[in-house]
């Protein structure tokens, strides 16, 4: 499925963006899910929004919680501020396209551009832990409730690059003290030669 991407700060979002952005999280996380919760939250003004676009329509959404505004924390590092998404969603005729995969494709890569190489912490429900498994992010703990849905807290951790070593290949050291030795006779047999042709 192709979409147009967008991230935009709450300040520059439109009144006709954030009616479509609630209007969507409403009808997944509230309607579909029979969840009555609070979905607005404070930290909305805080958050870069993503938006998926298909032919200017929302179809697909997610928000990055900047670290200074992150209240999660690793139970790795829990001293660590690292970025945060939430709110993943992909309205219902548009799912199983390959969307949601976008969408944290476009949103981690947007928060190691914007805030360095740290890990991301997401809140999960546990049935797409295979999903967010997919791209990397790793369960932490033990899973929780939260508004009578089960969840739990995923970590994508950076991946070290780790330097291999070329192992030494068998007889190399013996090869190169022979070379060595060769290298020395022609030297010598060279000044010999020249020492004879002088005489």
């Amino acid at each position: 499925m192709t979409c147009e991407f967008s991230i935009k700060t709450f300040d520059e979002l439109t009144s006709v963006d954030i009616y479509h952005i609630l209007k969507a999280r409403s009808q997944v996380f509230v309607v579909e899910q029979n969840c009555a919760y609070q979905d607005m939250d404070e930290v909305d003004f805080d958050c870069l929004h993503l938006i998926a676009h298909q032919n200017a329509a929302l179809v697909g959404y997610c928000r990055i919680i900047p670290p200074a505004f992150n209240p999660k924390k690793s139970l790795e590092n829990p001293a660590y501020s690292m970025p945060a998404i939430g709110r993943v969603l992909v309205l219902s005729e548009y799912r199983n396209q390959g969307l949601a995969r976008q969408i944290m494709t476009h949103a981690i890569k947007y928060c190691r551009k914007k805030y360095g190489k740290k890990p991301i912490i997401i809140s999960a429900q546990t049935y797409l832990l295979s999903f967010y498994e997919s791209l990397g992010f790793v369960t932490e703990g033990e899973r929780y409730l939260t508004d009578n849905i089960e969840h739990a807290t995923m970590v994508l951790p950076l991946l070290k690059k780790v330097k291999v070593k070329k192992p030494p290949s068998a007889g190399s050291g013996v090869a190169s003290k022979v070379l060595g030795v060769l290298l020395l006779l022609f030297s010598l047999m060279f000044v010999a030669g020249l020492i004879y042709l002088m005489t």
